[in-house]
């Protein structure tokens, strides 16, 4: 087979046709354009490149559409060219993510366009979003904003920054009612949330859990609270591994209580034992995620505040005539 075969195959066939065709179906909820998760069971694919490349998140395996087909169906390069080569003409069930022609264009480094948004301020977009739909308390806000670790993003969203161990930004987390997704161009390392020097580190998955996280607890003294951004790059494994061979650490595994959940907190727990560490398994009870935890217990908390507030007082006015004491001048 020509190189220019094996080339026009892969711009005909995406990785989300394979993966559709083998039983792999698409998690919406955690998907964007720019990052399609797929799950069989326990196995997680995310494709990106609109289509082009994957990789597995719990893993360091990525590559083309060749590289999964020998991964999925276990076959060397010529079987996996044929598989391959069958699918051209096979249309995806898909409804949703529609790929979109490349316009190449300037755009500013990672730094210039983090420094050019504004911080969330109370009663901005972002605030009313962290505040009223994520539940995020005000002191935790005010906190995460003192801190610099928040910005205002397009819509109502927010940037939530993932920095190295000098504090520099390399990229960030963005949320919003509508949108999820990590910075085009950034570096997925750790959104820290806490004192630098502390012993405890909690690491989640997402920035808002981390910061609910932080809610529940009271933000406990000595306590770093960690976000990977849903992913397990190699410069976060490198940025974990730096704060657990600090002197007398303890890794708690935050994530969330679902299947990945799992997979993450099994990967802290034997970095922990890598390290000489301690650890600890902490899951949101009865809940997959702190957020989810975290907004619960605020509807619970205005339900009852409610209650009280419909509910006479118990205590009736005397009748009848003022004792002298009581009785005005």
């Amino acid at each position: 087979m020509k190189r220019k075969e094996i080339e026009d195959l892969k711009e005909k066939v995406g990785c989300d046709l394979l993966l559709e065709k083998t039983g792999f179906s698409i998690d919406v909820k955690e998907s964007t354009r720019r990052a399609m998760k797929f799950r069989r069971g326990g196995e997680i694919i995310i494709v990106t490149h609109e289509g082009k490349g994957w990789f597995d998140p719990l893993s360091d395996d990525k590559g083309d559409i060749f590289s999964l087909v020998e991964r999925l169906e276990h076959v060397g390069f010529a079987e996996g060219f044929e598989r391959v080569a069958s699918l051209v003409g096979y249309q995806t069930s898909l409804p949703i993510f529609q790929r979109q022609k490349k316009v190449h264009s300037f755009r500013p480094g990672i730094a210039d366009r983090w420094h050019v948004r504004h911080r969330p301020w109370r009663g901005s977009a972002t605030w009313r979003y962290l505040s009223r739909e994520r539940a995020l308390p005000f002191a935790i806000l005010n906190g995460a904003r003192s801190a610099d670790l928040l910005r205002e993003g397009p819509c109502g969203s927010m940037w939530a920054a993932h920095t190295d161990e000098t504090g520099a930004v390399c990229g960030w987390e963005e949320r919003g009612p509508e949108w999820r997704g990590f910075s085009t161009g950034g570096a997925k390392r750790l959104f820290r949330f806490g004192p630098a020097d502390a012993s405890r580190l909690c690491v989640t998955e997402a920035a808002i859990d981390a910061m609910s996280l932080a809610a529940i607890e009271g933000a406990r003294p000595g306590t770093l609270y960690l976000s990977t951004g849903g992913g397990w790059s190699p410069l976060t494994d490198h940025a974990l591994r730096a704060l657990a061979a600090r002197p007398d650490v303890c890794l708690v595994a935050a994530t969330d209580a679902n299947p990945q959940g799992e997979t993450y907190a099994e990967r802290l727990r034997a970095l922990a034992e890598e390290a000489g560490c301690g650890w600890q398994r902490l899951r949101p009870p009865a809940h997959e995620d702190w957020n989810d935890l975290l907004r619960q217990t605020e509807r619970e908390r205005e339900k009852r505040k409610k209650e009280r507030e419909g509910v006479p007082h118990s205590r009736r006015p005397r009748q009848g005539k003022l004792r002298p004491a009581e009785a005005g001048p």
